[in-house]
């Protein structure tokens, strides 16, 4: 009777772990997020099926009590791009409100705090005609330094993949 009990409470107590450290993982990769808040800028560049280059402006601000963090991406002064990270239980998630007109959202599927990692996989998105039509299909963050970072967004259109890597570096911090 004892082993029995014992076992069960094993049983009950390792998934809570594993779930809390889930948990702890995408709270203290958003917190991270949160510490971007402010202007940035740096040359972006489309790499693939698509080539272009030039200079980005990006801004960080809180929205929802602090509860997601808004990425818009400025080019010549204009918003082209906004993304919104954001928690969904013990998930990392984002929402991207693209230039091609439809809402990919991804997921954490890599958070490596200690190396300033954060990669997400496509989960679906919303106004995406088909699954042929332009859409980021994945997106990379490098935290590089407190002042320094890299986006990389993995885009598809037609079979064709692009890259577009945005290198940022902070302009004032609010």
């Amino acid at each position: 009777m004892r082993r029995v009990l014992l076992v069960t409470v094993l049983l009950t107590l390792v998934p809570c772990a594993r779930s809390e450290t889930a948990d702890n993982s995408a709270a203290t990769a958003l917190a991270r997020l949160r510490d971007l808040k402010g202007s940035w800028e740096g040359p972006f560049e489309w790499t693939g099926a698509r080539s272009d280059r030039g200079t980005m402006s990006v801004t960080y601000a809180l929205t929802g009590n602090g509860s997601a963090v808004v990425e818009t991406l400025l080019v010549g002064g204009t918003p082209s791009m906004t993304t919104v990270y954001h928690l969904d239980g013990g998930d990392l998630r984002m929402t991207h409100f693209c230039g091609a007109q439809n809402q990919p959202r991804l997921k954490a599927r890599e958070i490596d705090l200690a190396r300033g990692v954060m990669d997400f996989a496509f989960v679906d998105a919303t106004n995406l005609a088909s699954g042929e039509a332009p859409h980021v299909d994945g997106f990379e963050m490098r935290l590089l330094d407190a002042n320094h970072i890299l986006l990389t967004f993995h885009f598809t259109s037609g079979g064709k993949a692009s890259e577009e890597r945005i290198d940022l570096r902070r302009v004032t911090i609010s």
